[in-house]
């Protein structure tokens, strides 16, 4: 095959087939509805299959971008999938929520002159053909006899059980609530991840022995010390994520009518909101409604408010949308969906309709000045700017604090935020207790989240003393300084050897 050039490949970005907006505005239905083969062909084949390709470094679990790819444009789809499988669990999952934009296809040389590698659409291509076949990548391992205790289901819980569970070891994760999923399920609204999704990607995690244990809340039941003490576990890991809502502390949030962006999504999500009355999970929602912040959890949270009924669904952003922490996609598909934005605006007091129930906002109009510490501009007020905003219902998305019961009810430490302090290995203070996700880093990805849980069970297996096969293939030969009958020493393993 000759080389590939970018005067070769196909020019354009193959579009991906949406629900129409109008359509789409009144229902819970996927609003990306997919590749056919086709496109997925065409797309595969804008890959120029670089020899050091950057992408797959930009990736948090380094996936073979290319790898899978080529396989694709060959036609060999479920080789496609079993080379994503080597570093992702969740293919299905990732291709749909995970910002690709601002990691792989930020990288990809396409990308300097044309429109990227949907790397993230192919991605999501394989893992739909992969539920849709029934096809499950499942290694054989021997059975050690360590047992590992995962707290929490999500993305970092559930990709660290998936590396543990291959090393031989005998997984348990334990999840708070009644459905496994964690951020997964109770964040992400189904018109952008369908829980059938989920399942199914779950299902995998039973195909390698998991257990997953729910509505059990570690801290009440039971603490981390006792899983480590009087319930046998070797090591623990801890990704139980950052679900606490933030608030501004302003005045009237306590008013009916004010709620976080956690809660309506959870309601809807996992509690069957939406379908009120056949499910007992009552919504009250107001028919203007504003949400506070501009990242993915305030599109999320607006576009459901939009399909739940609302007349009016407005952000309100303190900077610019250039400024603006959601995706571009998020944000593309709000504006088509008819959300108001107020950027440039800031509230300082929800106001009182005399009975206990929100009215308006009274807010101020912003400029940007100098960049803070994050790099982004300062949002400073503008003097005698103040407008009142009518509203019924506020919104808050403007990020989450750590779930703090694990800090409360253990001996881990804590930095001064409450999130559990790591060093570079995942390690707590407690030996055997490892953490990873947004309960170590605060509010951030999905793919990042599982990137974390893999190192952490890297880690654990070092602890533990497993042979890692993947670390195994990496070690440098530094000679035989360096062996002891001929093993690499990193490996901490044993040999059986016979004395003449």
């Amino acid at each position: 095959m000759a080389k590939k050039t970018i005067r070769t490949i196909p020019q354009d970005r193959t579009p991906i087939p949406e629900q129409a907006p109008e359509v789409r505005a009144k229902n819970f239905d996927e609003v990306t509805l997919g590749y056919e083969v086709e496109q997925a062909l065409n797309e595969s084949m804008r890959c120029l299959l670089c020899p050091e390709p950057a992408c797959v470094p930009a990736c948090p679990v380094s996936i073979d971008i290319p790898g899978f790819i080529e396989k694709i444009s060959n036609k060999d789809y479920r080789g496609a999938y079993d080379t994503i499988s080597q570093n992702s669990l969740l293919p299905a999952i990732c291709g749909r929520v995970c910002p690709q934009e601002d990691q792989c296809e930020m990288v990809c040389p396409v990308g300097e002159t044309l429109e990227p590698v949907a790397i993230g659409r192919l991605e999501r291509w394989i893992g739909d053909l992969a539920i849709k076949e029934g096809w499950a990548s499942i290694p054989y391992s021997k059975p050690n006899t360590f047992k590992i205790g995962v707290v929490g289901s999500g993305p970092a819980g559930m990709a660290c059980a998936a590396d543990m569970a291959k090393a031989g070891c005998d997984v348990t994760i334990f999840e708070a609530l009644h459905k496994p999923g964690g951020v997964l399920r109770y964040g992400i609204p189904e018109f952008r991840l369908p829980n059938s999704v989920v399942d199914t990607e779950l299902e995998n995690l039973a195909k390698l022995g998991v257990k997953i244990e729910c509505n059990v809340l570690i801290g009440r039941l039971f603490t981390i010390e006792d899983m480590l003490e009087e319930m046998g576990f070797d090591a623990v890991f801890v990704g139980t994520g950052a679900g606490a809502p933030k608030f501004m502390g302003i005045p009237g949030e306590t008013l009916n009518g004010v709620l976080s962006a956690n809660e309506l999504l959870t309601r809807c999500n996992l509690m069957g909101a939406g379908d009120f009355p056949r499910h007992d999970t009552p919504m009250h929602l107001g028919k203007r409604i504003s949400v506070i912040g501009s990242g993915n959890t305030a599109m999320d949270a607006m576009r459901v408010c939009l399909r739940l009924g609302a007349e009016n669904v407005t952000c309100v952003y303190r900077r610019t949308e250039a400024e603006s922490p959601a995706r571009l996609e998020e944000l593309h598909h709000a504006n088509e969906e008819g959300i108001e934005f107020h950027w440039l605006t800031t509230p300082i007091e929800i106001l009182d309709d005399g009975e206990g129930n929100v009215r308006a906002m009274r807010c101020l109009e912003m400029e940007l000045g100098e960049p803070d510490d994050s790099g982004r501009r300062r949002p400073i007020p503008v003097e005698g700017s103040e407008f009142e905003l009518e509203t019924d219902m506020v919104i808050y998305a403007i990020g989450t604090n750590p779930n703090p019961i694990i800090g409360q009810t253990s001996k881990l430490k804590l930095n001064q935020w409450g999130y559990i302090e790591v060093d570079e290995n995942m390690a707590g203070s407690i030996a055997g207790v490892y953490a990873g996700g947004d309960i170590v880093t605060g509010a951030a990805t999905v793919i990042l989240a599982m990137g974390a849980g893999r190192d952490a069970a890297r880690s654990m297996k070092a602890y533990l003393g497993i042979r890692d096969s993947e670390r195994a293939c990496q070690i440098q030969d530094d000679g035989p300084m360096n062996r002891l009958f001929g093993i690499d020493i990193e490996e901490r393993n044993f040999a059986r050897i016979r004395i003449a």
